[in-house]
Order: structure tokens, then C-alpha cells, then sequence
């Protein structure tokens, strides 16, 4: 039985992917942990603290070694300590000269962490391509829409309309910048984790910072400036990251959500054949991608709460935050793996429906227009008294029934300044969206 959804034959689906699981699974995980340890014993002997053939045994183990979950697990249990376990195993099946020095000198954050930053280095890899490929698509549809009139909306109530293209527009700048912090919090990160019982090396003596660049060369990883035991800032910015990525997608999903209601009708996300909305409402087409992007993104804002709170730790070593990232980090890379999945399912799949758009617009009549007309009043009457005029008219027409026209012209100040003709000219589409397009076109250079 799975304790996570994401481990789930039924619904882990949802809640991670392959690729995710190929990285944090149990058998990826040891697995890694045996590379890192023979990569360590490699290093070692390469700056003469371990016999090059004793390192030789340990990378053939490695290399071809089954693993032996469970047995793992007795030793682990039997030790109560979250790596000796696996050491066990593995001494037991070295070779006798090889067997006292696996591990040598090292503690269990050397290997841990290590393996953590291996980790962010292949998520960074699967997030760079995805977040590539979602700021292509939002492109695409910014250059396909750049002059699509639809209404813009504030507070969740029609203002003035604007291109479709510049909302996708905005969308791709967002993750274009993502983009940009990953690329620029790589080298943070992705750091290996040598420092022994206290993170001073003691145990190596003389040739423990070559010890130190020789295991980061072969790992290929960073060197840290000194060791991170107790500096959580690295997996937390990352999984901070992973949190802003989840939430800009999240934005994304809430907003097709909202757009595509019948109500509105302006998009809709792709429908897979045989999905079914409800077992009692049979017409229905649920938004079941978009809607499920903020659910992601809600619990990886929750990891990244987890993380910020593994950054307060005591003295040279403390294992209760530390413990608490074996839970949020690995739980943060796979929601939002999968939140980048689908995302890209429903940007690259997204169907704009511009007939629908421009109905929307029309049915607002000259009201949607009220701002050209109040900055042409503006230059008669002085701008926040244009506001006043048009302000009232606008709640009159509400109250009264009647048309923004008709409201407006009802204002004795109004017929001075306008004739019912020059509000109506303030009808003009192309004209109100203002820079819109020119934006549209600055997003798309700056992509390159």
C-alpha cells in the first residue's frame, strides 16, 4: 500500500512522474549513494589516502552490485542510524582488503548531501527543458494573438480589452525568468558535501582540500567555499524555486480555469476523449488540468515552508531539520515535475476561441470603453473631474437601466464638452489596447 500518492499504481500519475521517480526512487536512491561512495574512494586514492585497489573493489561493487532492499533495510533498523545499514551490506560483500575503507572518514551528510545536489543538478536539467518549452508555447501564442482583442479584467470584473497575445505574453516573460534564476542559482547548489564529523576535514589531515577538489571534480560538481552541514540556504532557494515555478503555472491554470468557464467561454483546455467530468452531470467538461495545477502548487509552497524552517540549525550538526528535507525536497521535485507536465499539455494544447472574445467585448457596449472617454472629457474639464462625470454615469446606467451613452448624455455638464457621437468613437478597439502589441513584440525579442 502507497503512503504517497505519488507512489500510487492508481494515482501517483497525478502527483509525480517517470522521470521523478527514476531520480528519488529507492533503488535510484542507493544506487547513487553506491556511486557517490566509490566516486569518494576513487578520490581518495587518487591524493593517496586509499589503496587504488581497494577503490577499484568498491567502484566493481558499484558498478554491478544488486540491490538488496530489504536487507539493507535489517541492518538499517538493526543500527538506527540512516546510512550504516548500507555500508553493512556493502562491507560484507567487499573483498577483505577493500572493506575498511569504504566510507573512510566520511559521514553520513558527505554522502547525503551529495546525493542531494546530484539531485537538483538532474531536476535543474528536466525543469530547464520544460520551463523552455512552456515559455515557447505561451510565445507562440502571444505572436499568434498579438493583435486578438479580448477583455482585460480587473478584480475579476471587465475593464478594457486587450490582446489575448499580451496575456500569454506576460506568461512567457514569467517563466522566461525562471529560466534565468535557475541558470543563476545553479552554481550554489549544486555543490558537493565533504566536511567529516564537524565539516573541518580533520580526519584527512594534510591532503583533505585536495581531497575535497579531486571528489567535486569527479562528481561533477562544484567546490564549496566550506561546508554546507549547517548552510541549508542552497536546497531551500532551490526548492523555493520549485515553489515560484509551481506557482507561476498555478496563475497560469487558475486563469484558463476562470476563461473557459461556459459563463465566459473566451478558451478552452484540450480534451482527451473519454475523460469523464462527473459520474452524475454526464454533459460536463471539467477543467481537470488547470484545477489541478493549483493543487500542485499549494503543497509545494508547503515544501518550501519546510525548508525555510531546515535553515535554523544548532551548532555543528542537527538532525531535525535536516531530516525534515528528506520529506519536502524529493515531495517538492516530483509535484512539480508533474505540474510541469501538464502545464505544457494544456499551453501547447490551449484553444483560443477569438469569435467568443470579441463577443464579450460587444456585449459590454461602450461601457468597456469608459476610460478613452473619460481622458478625452479630461482635456476639457481637468482629468479627476472627468473621472467624477464619467464615474456617475457609469453607476446611473447600472441603477437605472440604461446605456453608458445614455447615462452620460444625461450629465448637464457632459453635452458642453461631447456629443453622443464622440463617446461613440471612443469605440475603438485597436486604439484602447494601447501598447499591448508593442509589448507582445518586445517579449518575443527579448526570448531571442
Amino acid at each position: 500500500m502507497s503512503i504517497h500518492l505519488g507512489d500510487s499504481v492508481v494515482y501517483g500519475h497525478l502527483w509525480s512522474t517517470e522521470e521523478a521517480r527514476s531520480i528519488l526512487g529507492e533503488q535510484a536512491r542507493f544506487r547513487a549513494w553506491l556511486d557517490i561512495l566509490a566516486t569518494l574512494a576513487e578520490a581518495q586514492a587518487e591524493v593517496g589516502l586509499v589503496p587504488a585497489e581497494a577503490a577499484r573493489h568498491i567502484r566493481d561493487y558499484a558498478t554491478g552490485a544488486e540491490i538488496d532492499l530489504d536487507r539493507i533495510a535489517t541492518e538499517t533498523r538493526a543500527t538506527g542510524h540512516s546510512t550504516l545499514g548500507l555500508i553493512r551490506v556493502l562491507r560484507a560483500t567487499l573483498p577483505e582488503p577493500a572493506r575498511e575503507w569504504v566510507y573512510y572518514g566520511a559521514t553520513v551528510q558527505d554522502l547525503t548531501d551529495t546525493w542531494t545536489a546530484t539531485v537538483m543538478r538532474s531536476v535543474g536539467d528536466l525543469l530547464e527543458r520544460d520551463l523552455a518549452r512552456l515559455e515557447a508555447a505561451a510565445l507562440v501564442l502571444a505572436r499568434d494573438h498579438r493583435t486578438t482583442p479580448m477583455m482585460g479584467r480587473t478584480h475579476a470584473q471587465p475593464g478594457l480589452p486587450i490582446p489575448f497575445g499580451f496575456k500569454t505574453a506576460v506568461w512567457a516573460a514569467e517563466l522566461g525568468r525562471h529560466r534565468r534564476r535557475l541558470a543563476d542559482g545553479r552554481s550554489r547548489w549544486e555543490v558537493v558535501q565533504l566536511g567529516g564529523a564537524l565539516g573541518t576535514l580533520e580526519f584527512w589531515g594534510d591532503q583533505a582540500l585536495n581531497l575535497l577538489d579531486a571528489f567535486a571534480r569527479r562528481m561533477g560538481l562544484g567546490v564549496p567555499t566550506i561546508p554546507w552541514i549547517t548552510s541549508r540556504d542552497g536546497p531551500t532557494e532551490f526548492v523555493h524555486l520549485l515553489a515560484m515555478v509551481a506557482s507561476t503555472i498555478a496563475k497560469i491554470g487558475n486563469e484558463i480555469m476562470e476563461l473557459q468557464r461556459l459563463e465566459i467561454g473566451e478558451v478552452r483546455e484540450p480534451f482527451i476523449e473519454g475523460t469523464v467530468g462527473s459520474i452524475t452531470m454526464p454533459q460536463k467538461r471539467n477543467p481537470e488540468l488547470s484545477e489541478h495545477l493549483d493543487t500542485l502548487a499549494r503543497l509545494v509552497r508547503a515544501d518550501a515552508s519546510v525548508m525555510t524552517e531546515a535553515m535554523i540549525q544548532l551548532h555543528e550538526r542537527d538532525g531535525r531539520p535536516w531530516k525534515a528535507e528528506w520529506i519536502a525536497l524529493p515531495e517538492a521535485v516530483a509535484l512539480t515535475l508533474s505540474a510541469t507536465r501538464y502545464a505544457l499539455m494544456l499551453v501547447e494544447g490551449l484553444e483560443a476561441d477569438e469569435d467568443r472574445m470579441r463577443a464579450n467585448i460587444d456585449a459590454r457596449g461602450v461601457s468597456v470603453f469608459a476610460e478613452p472617454v473619460m481622458r478625452t472629457l479630461a482635456d476639457r474639464v481637468g482629468k479627476h473631474t472627468a473621472h467624477d462625470i464619467v464615474y456617475q454615469a457609469a453607476m446611473r446606467g447600472v441603477e437605472e437601466g440604461l446605456s453608458f451613452a445614455d447615462a452620460l448624455m444625461r450629465d448637464p455638464r457632459v453635452p458642453a464638452y461631447l456629443s453622443r457621437s464622440d463617446i461613440e468613437e471612443q469605440a475603438d478597439i485597436g486604439r484602447v489596447m494601447g501598447a499591448g502589441p508593442l509589448f507582445v513584440d518586445r517579449v518575443i525579442r527579448a526570448a531571442g
